[in-house]
């Protein structure tokens, strides 16, 4: 099996299959996709959370009452929540993220939007997001959708990945080359 057609993949194909479908039919497809980005960033923000999701040992209805607490927090809207709840209550709770991704990857695809995911050492101003989405929608012919992270140990510079194709320029991977370089000419 490829990771495409793995057993959790499958599973949050489907989910995120009935989740678009019921966004759509309640015009709430775009908040709907905030709230899965704004979970999916929790979820990789914390160790915790993912340590969490993944436990065999913590009860359904704990699971629960702590993801609903997290979701209510964030505002998230009715339709994420009982999703969520639904996802939860059927023991698929450690297949959220996956859910997430493969909600906004199709809906982008349904939109024909590209997601570049930008990572940098520091957050990136407004006005430079605004430059960088301008410059990728130039690059790639259409909209994109730019998932931006921090990483301080890019220490300077941006990767940028599209699709297949990444384009490293950060200070971390020249410092890297240049220390391989200088080993093969001593």
């Amino acid at each position: 099996m490829t990771a495409d057609t793995s057993p959790v993949s499958g599973l949050a194909a489907r989910y995120a299959h009935a989740l678009l479908e019921l966004a759509e039919s309640k015009n709430k497809l775009d908040a709907v996709a905030a709230d899965l980005r704004d979970f999916r960033r929790l979820v990789s923000e914390s160790a915790e959370l993912r340590q969490f999701l993944r436990s065999p040992l913590v009860g359904r209805d704990q699971q629960m009452t702590a993801l609903r607490s997290v979701l209510e927090q964030a505002n998230a809207d009715s339709i994420t929540v009982n999703f969520a709840m639904v996802a939860a209550r059927n023991g698929r709770i450690f297949a959220l993220p996956e859910m997430a991704e493969a909600y906004l990857n199709e809906l982008a695809r349904r939109r024909g939007e590209v997601t570049a995911r930008v990572t940098t050492a520091q957050a990136l101003s407004d006005r430079q997001r605004q430059q960088l989405e301008q410059a990728l929608r130039q690059g790639v012919g259409g909209k994109v959708n730019v998932e931006a992270e921090v990483d301080p140990s890019l220490i300077g510079g941006i990767v940028v990945r599209v699709g297949s194709r990444m384009i490293d320029n950060s200070l971390r991977s020249k410092l890297n080359r240049l220390h391989h370089a200088m080993k093969g000419a001593g």
